[in-house]
């Protein structure tokens, strides 16, 4: 991040004082006189996908020169891949339509030949790291109180989206290391969903991003003493752990800490690899900004240098802080896709454990 915003900084000081030429965002600048722009998310009303989409598109309209009207579009399904899909074959490429997405990057690296439009064909303009919150029903058997109760549970039963999500497979896996026995729930439709069959009892542990937890668990289950919430994900870079700005005010310990202290043991084993690789995707580019392919240069020049605004925007922080209780701080250099496509690159031994562990869940 520092890079980038080094860089955004010696660009800005360059426009100002002039260096003989205009900086190409300029150039871009007019794209958006007069059009409409719509921000698809992957996911319903009320998600935490759709808290953050929609926060990103109140504010990015106004790093758009033309000032165009912009509207948020929900398409859920699939885990996220009903919009990611409809944005790839059926959206228009003119520049209109960008989706804020998550959960795609990992479908391309589990269900890539399923797909119809390649995912790396897609104009990746941001990512933002993240995490997931893990939490449980107090009254799982035999009672929880504390987050290390969860060891000694019976008939716990997970819930998920699609059995190859990186949420249903980081609740598997992490179940999986701690040695606790579950069933397993999935094909909830998002996670409203699955939080309304956690409120009447269908499921009794389900997992999602901070701006869901905080908005809605936290004072909805938590503060009621209906919910008891785990552990988070940390970030990895391949070689170190890293926490999470979204951890900000989660009162609970990254998954590898919490099991160290709850079970005396480190985590270990080809679960914890493949654990570790959906972190390495999905936790660091958890929200996409990315255009379908065939999109325009200049639609894509103008977003991304839009976004960079918004590292430097108060309007924004402060509502992010209100609404999530953290700013999102996106990647939007001119890298980004290389890293991307570096970042979905899972050897071939890890891919057929994989392909293994979901059709093993699909058959629970």
């Amino acid at each position: 991040m520092t890079g980038t915003r080094a860089w955004l900084a010696a660009a800005a000081l360059a426009g100002v004082i002039g260096f003989g030429h205009v900086p190409r965002v300029f150039a871009a600048d007019a794209f958006y006189q007069g059009k409409r722009l719509s921000v698809l998310v992957n996911f319903a009303a009320g998600g935490p996908t759709d808290i953050e989409g929609r926060l990103f598109a109140r504010h990015v309209g106004k790093h758009l020169a033309g000032n165009p009207a912009i509207v948020v579009q929900n398409m859920d399904g699939a885990g996220g891949g009903t919009g990611t899909a409809w944005l790839g074959e059926i959206a228009p490429k003119d520049g209109t339509v960008v989706g804020y997405l998550t959960g795609p990057a990992w479908r391309h690296v589990t269900v890539k030949e399923k797909a119809r439009v390649d995912f790396l064909s897609y104009h990746v303009i941001a990512y933002q790291p993240g995490t997931t919150v893990y939490y449980a029903r107090a009254s799982v058997e035999p009672g929880l109180k504390t987050a290390a109760d969860i060891l000694k549970a019976r008939n716990l039963v997970i819930g998920g989206l699609t059995a190859d999500s990186s949420k249903d497979l980081l609740e598997r896996l992490s179940m999986d290391l701690l040695g606790v026995k579950y069933g397993y729930v999935t094909g909830y439709t998002s996670n409203s969903s699955a939080r309304l069959a956690f409120q009447r009892g269908e499921i009794n542990m389900f997992a999602e991003s901070p701006p869901g937890y905080l908005s809605v668990v936290a004072p909805g289950f938590v503060a009621k003493g209906e919910a008891v919430p785990l552990f988070y994900d940390p970030l990895w870079n391949g070689v170190r752990f890293a926490e999470p700005a979204q951890a900000k005010g989660l009162d609970m310990k990254p998954f590898h800490e919490f099991m160290r202290d709850a079970t005396g043991r480190e985590p270990s084993g080809k679960p914890w690899d493949i654990y570790k690789h959906v972190l390495a995707v999905n936790g660091a580019m958890q929200r996409l900004v990315v255009f379908p392919p065939g999109t325009p240069a200049p639609a894509i020049e103008a977003m991304r240098a839009a976004i960079r605004k918004l590292a430097t925007d108060g309007d924004f922080a402060a509502d992010a802080e209100k609404a999530m209780g953290f700013v999102p701080d996106y990647e939007a250099g001119d890298g980004v896709q290389a890293e991307f496509e570096q970042a979905l690159s899972v050897p071939e031994e890890d891919r057929n454990f994989i392909a293994d562990y979901i059709a093993r869940g699909q058959k629970r």
